[in-house]
């Protein structure tokens, strides 16, 4: 094994497999773990709606935590590919907003409430955003970029993401 070789192809390969590792079932644990995560939550946001004991919601945060955290383990037994996609970047901003309300707690439930939004938003964008990979974006911008300097004519162009439907560019 060269040296240098280990870290990038061995983590490589096993945080992003080609094709993606499955787990059976794995349609109806995500579904399953998604409704407990949504009924701990809702049970968390309500409480801090309704001004609710710290300590009673306890439960609703411990449940909510550990679904998510499951479903974060499901997605990512697949693929770590997942986090650099849009749905992986809405749930690390939802994480940090999360990670602001011990510090933030008078102002919990508009954090919460964005929160949602975001989860939502998150949910029900178009697959060619949800999906869109940074990873994808990054390695065409770096090849086209590395190709521009070879080929002047190619200078200044970004590469197609599909992100975008009629080619426009931001």
């Amino acid at each position: 094994m060269r040296a240098g070789s280990f870290p990038s192809r061995a983590w490589r390969a096993a945080l992003f497999p080609d094709p993606p590792r499955t787990i059976p079932h794995a349609r109806l644990l995500n579904i399953s773990c998604r409704t407990v995560h949504l009924a701990g939550f809702s049970l968390l946001l309500g409480g801090h709606a309704w001004g609710v004991e710290a300590d009673r919601l306890l439960p609703a945060l411990w449940v909510t935590i550990l679904s998510g955290a499951t479903l974060m383990a499901l997605e990512s037994h697949a693929s770590a590919r997942w986090l650099f996609e849009g749905r992986g970047l809405m749930v690390v901003l939802k994480l940090g907003l999360l990670l602001v309300v011990p510090f933030a707690w008078e102002n919990r439930l508009p954090i919460l409430l964005a929160v949602v939004a975001i989860a939502s938003v998150g949910s029900h964008m178009p697959a060619r955003f949800r999906h869109a990979s940074l990873l994808s974006i990054w390695s065409t911008a770096k090849d086209r970029l590395g190709n521009a300097t070879a080929h002047a004519a190619g200078c200044g162009q970004l590469p197609s993401t599909g992100l975008f439907d009629k080619g426009e560019r931001p």
